[in-house]
């Protein structure tokens, strides 16, 4: 078995694919759209991997996403990079350009290296090595 993709409801669906595609590499699907329910989405495909599903439709609730007070629930993705002089590569480039980083790039306990971001609607990214 394996994770086939994960879902997340947007505000800005358009403003969400532009940046992983951008900082992730991130290949879009043709943008998919159901006139009966207004709902509008693409798939996110990676060079390995799930495949991130980005949604959005009329009526969805605003989540309460607050990276510095976290709640139950998925809590961040995980995304390779392939290397620690990537990660503080992409992170310098994500903090030049203006993104929120959660956690500078660091080994933490359990040996991974990592840093952390938050994309442009708050979800947490964990970017590893």
């Amino acid at each position: 078995m394996h994770i086939e993709h994960i879902a997340i409801w947007c505000n800005n669906l358009e403003l969400m694919k532009d940046f992983y595609c951008t900082y992730f590499n991130a290949i879009a699907s043709t943008k998919y759209f159901n006139p009966n329910k207004q709902f509008t989405s693409y798939f996110l495909q990676f060079q390995q991997g799930a495949r991130l599903e980005l949604m959005q439709m009329p009526g969805v609730a605003n989540n309460v996403n607050n990276p510095l007070m976290p709640y139950r629930c998925i809590i961040h993705i995980a995304i390779s990079v392939g290397s620690k002089e990537k990660v503080d590569a992409l992170t310098a480039q994500l903090r030049s350009d203006g993104v929120i980083i959660i956690g500078e790039p660091r080994t933490i306990g359990d040996g991974y290296y990592e840093s952390v971001i938050a994309d442009p609607e708050q979800n947490l990214i964990e970017i590893t090595e």
